[in-house]
């Protein structure tokens, strides 16, 4: 009989130690897999991330032949040439001091502590690496948005001058208020709940009111303003052009908007639809007014119709439904033909592609659009920002007219003394010499189309 307790209490206790060793092992099997997933997430989200990056610079491409397009051919060299040279320059700019400018940790309302840009990367985070790529490819299309509203007059030299001061400046200061937290800052926008998800105010009125301080502080091209002060079409050179500037565009915002997610999800495709959905309300809806307008469905207004949903619906891309994206879309097609008409007539401020109108002015509705659609809670995304038409009052709308708000003082203000400092030191405009033969010849000693003489020097 002790024998046989003798045997059992063994068995027992072999039976609870193999438990034991097969609860350790279970445990260790599922954190493995935990880790596994994790470290695969990860590994998807800066793929879809480099992805995305890759297809906004391709963007620089899109912005260089719509500008080209929309202007004389004695010009073309010159446009391509800055398109070249603000996306250059600016990313040494901004990797040497605007990363760490936008996204260090604050310290107060305009500075930072990690000025250095190994203090805001680490040592060899793949994320951070991957983040600052992303980042910079939006830096450069802020920067080159000014080319065209400032195209046909300016000195080479003094737009390589500015697109250091935005990319390593300009616009990481306003990117740190409005995203900072999206590395290792806290921006004082974002502490209020200002929405902006891929930046229509952020990149894109940036840029735009950056070009109006241009476009005022140069003056008007040659010829564009008779002694009436009626405003004269200065005809673009090639249309062809310019509508392939603006498909490579609509192309490369399916990584702008939903790129911005930086998470390989399902959430890449509802955005890529109400981006989709807004750049073909606003193509319609600009021919539709042009045509009311003009008697004939405008080309150049439909393209920039696009143009506009496009840069209205990168604000409240995530956060709004089709339904919301359809309308935003359309509102941005008409207001940027009413907008051009009001910036060339009224203001009589000469902006040769209507850069101004595109992304300055559908930037401010895009990012006032998110305090009147937001609708998180039909989405589903838990967020705080509810727009006035889903039951979220006035709150969200006052947000976003503060960051608007602030955007339009920031750019602006300092385009102005920006621009003007160049002028009193390096030269803003170029001469009436140069302007008249163009700049390709007076700037760079060439022409696009060596051989073809397919343009007035009048």
């Amino acid at each position: 009989m002790r024998n046989v307790t003798i045997g059992f209490v063994l068995l027992l206790t072999i039976g609870l130690c193999g438990s034991a060793f097969g609860a350790e092992a279970s445990d260790a099997t599922v954190s493995a897999v935990e880790a596994a997933k994790e470290e695969l997430q990860l590994n998807i989200n800066v793929v879809w991330t480099c992805v995305a990056a890759f297809l906004v610079f391709f963007m620089q491409a899109g912005f260089a032949m719509v500008e080209t397009g929309f202007t004389q051919a004695k010009n073309a060299v010159n446009i391509l040439m800055k398109n070249l040279m603000d996306f250059s320059i600016g990313t040494i700019a901004f990797f040497l001091l605007g990363f760490g400018l936008m996204f260090g940790a604050t310290n107060g309302l305009f500075g930072t502590t990690d000025f250095g840009i190994k203090n805001v990367l680490g040592d060899g985070e793949h994320w951070n690496y991957t983040f600052l790529i992303f980042q910079t490819v939006f830096a450069g299309t802020a920067a080159t948005i000014v080319s065209g509203a400032m195209a046909g007059r300016t000195k080479f030299r003094a737009y390589l001058v500015y697109s250091v001061f935005i990319c390593a400046f300009i616009y990481p200061i306003f990117g740190s208020w409005a995203w900072g937290s999206l590395l290792n800052g806290n921006g004082w926008l974002e502490k209020l709940g200002f929405c902006d998800f891929a930046g229509s105010s952020v990149v894109h009125s940036v840029g735009g009111w950056l070009g109006l301080a241009g476009a005022i502080m140069l003056g008007a091209r040659l010829g564009k303003y008779g002694p009436d002060k009626k405003p004269k079409a200065i005809l673009g050179h090639n249309i062809p052009l310019a509508a392939l500037g603006v498909f490579i565009l609509w192309f490369g915002w399916f990584g702008f908007n939903p790129g911005s997610t930086t998470v390989g999800n399902g959430e890449i495709g509802r955005v890529a639809v109400t981006t989709n959905l807004a750049a073909a309300a606003g193509a319609i809806m600009a021919m539709l007014v042009s045509w009311l307008k003009g008697k004939k469905p405008d080309a150049s207004m439909s393209l920039n119709g696009a143009l506009a949903g496009l840069v209205a619906i990168t604000a409240p891309c995530y956060t709004v439904t089709p339904m919301g994206a359809l309308v935003i879309g359309s509102i941005a097609g008409a207001l940027v033909v009413l907008s051009v008409l009001f910036i060339d007539e009224v203001l009589k401020v000469d902006d040769p592609v209507g850069a101004v109108s595109v992304h300055g002015v559908c930037g401010l509705w895009g990012t006032l659009a998110c305090g009147l659609f937001n609708a998180e809670a039909v989405l589903g995304t838990a967020g705080e920002n509810t727009g006035l038409f889903y039951g979220g009052g006035f709150r969200q709308l006052g947000v976003q007219l503060v960051g608007a708000g602030a955007c339009f003082f920031w750019a602006f203000g300092l385009g102005l003394i920006l621009f003007y400092a160049i002028k009193k030191t390096v030269g803003l405009r170029a001469s009436v010499e140069e302007e008249l033969k163009g700049l390709d010849i007076g700037e760079h000693g060439m022409e696009a189309y060596s051989g073809f003489q397919i343009f007035t020097t009048t």
